[in-house]
């Protein structure tokens, strides 16, 4: 019988692009126990003008096959933008080379961004909708090839006058582009910090997303908007808990346990906690058991 929530994991820390910090960071995961992690590729400089180079990609193949996980995802461009009018080829070209990577790393998962834009004079947001939708269509048919998933992830508005789906209109993407290699991916903290600075009802939100969601991102915050932006240190931030603080499950205030006997997904969701391991690395034991434990909620019933 197949798990809904089927691996647990987390993100490594991102290097410089010379691949010293990408071993460590790995072994790191692996010491915890977990059996899934997710890469940061997009910071490791393998991809270039579109294409990949192999030296680095045999050095990152190399690497990568030293830790047995049961479940591996990569993390695409933070700058994936599939609503980006002027580099939209350019965009695509590099998801098709990380698809590729992928698939040669053995990563069932990319995780892209969803998009965002200023609107352009006569221009809505169905047009941003269709070209987005247009682009992610193309891309599930390469992610099929390989055998990958493509999971498409919430992100919250960053800048007055930005276009940028609500939780529950990145499902509505999901859905309408009806590809199984194309699936939702919530992150929650972005979820609460979208719907606080939009009026909506978090819950409701993660409700209409559950159903077409096939990976999880779990971090903690207080769901509250950048409404400042300099902080001398990011112990600051957490402090005062505003924004996308990325803090160990918690030591924000999402109802974790509710929303987890409440929710399920799709089945062999990877559930991926991307909780600041830089700052955070001696809570990554407490929030693997506390992972495992809402893994259960979903998976008991």
């Amino acid at each position: 019988m197949t798990q809904i929530i089927s691996a647990i994991g987390f993100c490594n820390r991102t290097g410089r692009g010379d691949l010293t910090t990408l071993d460590a960071s790995l072994r790191e995961i692996a010491d915890t126990g977990a059996d899934a992690c997710e890469i940061g590729i997009y910071g490791e400089e393998i991809v270039s003008g579109g294409r990949i180079i192999e030296d680095r990609m045999s050095r990152v193949t190399e690497i990568v096959g030293k830790y047995p996980f049961k479940k591996l995802s990569l993390h695409g461009q933070i700058s994936s933008n599939f609503m980006d009018r002027q580099h939209l080829v350019l965009q695509k070209q590099v998801v098709r080379a990380m698809l590729e990577m992928a698939n040669r790393l053995g990563a069932g998962i990319l995780v892209h961004h969803s998009g965002s834009a200023q609107l352009a004079a006569g221009e809505n947001g169905a047009d941003l909708d269709k070209m987005e939708r247009d682009a992610l269509s193309e891309m599930a048919d390469v992610a099929k090839g390989y055998g990958v998933r493509i999971v498409l992830e919430n992100i919250f508005t960053t800048e007055s006058g930005q276009y940028r789906q609500t939780p529950s209109q990145v499902a509505e993407t999901v859905r309408a582009i009806g590809h199984d290699n194309v699936v939702a991916l919530i992150d929650f903290s972005h979820a609460y910090i979208e719907s606080t600075f939009k009026g909506l009802d978090f819950r409701d939100q993660l409700r209409a997303m559950a159903p077409v969601t096939g990976h999880l991102h779990v971090h903690d915050s207080f769901g509250r908007p950048y409404t400042m932006t300099k902080f001398f240190h990011p112990a600051e931030a957490t402090a005062l808990g505003i924004g996308d603080l990325h803090l160990p499950i918690g030591w924000g205030d999402i109802a974790w346990e509710e929303i987890f006997s409440e929710l399920s997904f799709l089945p062999d969701t990877m559930l991926i906690m991307e909780i600041g391991a830089e700052r955070f690395i001696d809570q990554q034991p407490a929030c693997l058991a506390r992972a495992r434990a809402l893994a259960e909620l979903v998976n008991a019933r």
